[in-house]
């Protein structure tokens, strides 16, 4: 009678299994539609700085901190709400860490609540390139710079007006020039 009751329980516990593996399926599906507002888009640099920064992984190393080096070239993210530009809002142009590129005007930045500072254009399209990111089980439009291909973030449809876009940066991708007076 044991050994019955042993069979009828395993099969349970393989249909609970086969039961979950079909939802995962269904969720990973859907969560690879392509069915985003966002295009991706392989840009290249126009303005007067067009030099693309191509840099072996050791020079990446010797110029970035471990934290820069961790979201810029291995697409990490920082903790939330650790960031120095998390609650910074003086007037000027947030660049790129790895090259300089301009990314941001500080006009556009602000405060979603999220934990990563938050920008709702950037500063030209040329400058930021776009991914779909499918990792972590989900779909998401990853942001990187068009100069060095550093990783920035993820962009957002939840953001303010008038575009209604959220760029959720890692403050350690970034870098800030402050408005001269």
């Amino acid at each position: 009678m044991k050994q019955l009751t042993l069979k009828k329980t395993e099969k349970q516990i393989a249909m609970v299994f086969l039961f979950i593996a079909i939802l995962c399926q269904m969720a990973f599906t859907s969560c690879n539609e392509n069915d985003s507002k966002f295009k991706t888009n392989s840009y290249t640099m126009t303005n007067d700085d067009s030099t693309i920064v191509n840099k072996t992984d050791s020079e990446w190393k010797a110029q970035l901190t471990p934290e820069q080096y961790y979201v810029l070239r291995q697409k990490g993210t920082e903790r939330p709400f650790t960031s120095k530009f998390e609650d910074h809002y003086d007037g000027g142009t947030y660049t790129c860490a790895g090259c300089g590129n301009e990314l941001f005007k500080s006009d556009s930045k602000f405060d979603a609540g999220c934990g990563w500072p938050s920008f709702y254009e950037a500063l030209d399209s040329t400058k930021i390139k776009t991914e779909i990111d499918k990792t972590h089980g989900m779909q998401r439009v990853e942001i990187m710079c068009a100069k060095c291909g550093g990783h920035l973030g993820h962009v957002f449809d939840d953001g303010p007006k008038p575009t209604g876009l959220r760029y959720c940066v890692n403050g350690a991708a970034l870098d800030f020039l402050k408005r001269k007076k």
